[in-house]
């Protein structure tokens, strides 16, 4: 919701901070979502090391 904007205030950095508190608890969808943030550079710094990492355990 916060990474578009819907229903509440559009804010990445907030969406980020979800994405990764449902991701290290093991939510593949977060964690897939993580991996997209990180390759897209949408509220943290872009990198491909992380995208690639959470992609990988989205897969797992």
């Amino acid at each position: 919701m916060y990474i578009q904007g819907l229903g509440v205030a559009q804010s990445d950095a907030e969406a980020v901070k979800w994405y990764r508190k449902s991701a290290e608890q093991g939510n593949a969808k977060a964690q897939y979502n993580l991996g997209r943030v990180y390759a897209d550079d949408h509220g943290v710094a872009q990198s491909d090391t992380e995208a690639v990492k959470w992609y990988r355990m989205a897969a797992e």
